[in-house]
């Protein structure tokens, strides 16, 4: 894997880290991602590696910290209470998806396949520039509702 896109991972977790300022009565306190991933394709473990790291003991967004708790994609049912899932490319975003959105919890990933099909509510590339794309069906699904300010910064399908 090149080494460019090994730090995707990492940008990608701090750029959907702060996206959580601009969620409408956003989370405080400790806020856990399950950083799902499929343990059979090494590109989604590389990238949940990179972002368990970039996380480390916790990532300050706003008056939040988030912290990583990785979940292997098989066991999304087991994930408990977390306040986000970060699926890693390469994962059945199907079926996460629709485990995230039966627990009305955000889902975020770094593959915009998955906002595209809504199975997630919001996609994050931080190269070769930062992009933001919220699937507006999956947000409401889940009940996620943006500040006017981050709708101005980011593409709505």
């Amino acid at each position: 894997m090149p080494v460019a896109a090994q730090a995707d991972g990492a940008r990608e977790i701090q750029v959907a880290g702060r996206t959580l300022t601009f969620l409408e009565n956003g989370p405080t306190g400790k806020v856990v991602f399950a950083i799902v991933y499929d343990a059979s394709k090494p590109a989604s473990v590389a990238e949940k590696d990179q972002v368990m790291a970039a996380l480390g003991s916790g990532m300050a967004a706003g008056s939040a910290t988030v912290v990583g708790k990785p979940v292997e994609a098989g066991a999304i049912g087991s994930a408990g209470d977390v306040g986000a899932f970060y699926i890693t490319r390469g994962v059945n975003y199907a079926a996460v998806g629709a485990a995230a959105k039966s627990k009305k919890t955000l889902s975020i990933s770094s593959d915009m396949a998955c906002v595209k099909s809504g199975a997630c509510v919001m996609g994050v590339a931080a190269t070769p520039k930062v992009e933001i794309v919220v699937n507006s069906a999956a947000a409401a699904a889940v009940g996620a509702k943006f500040k006017a300010a981050f709708k101005m910064m980011i593409k709505e399908i």
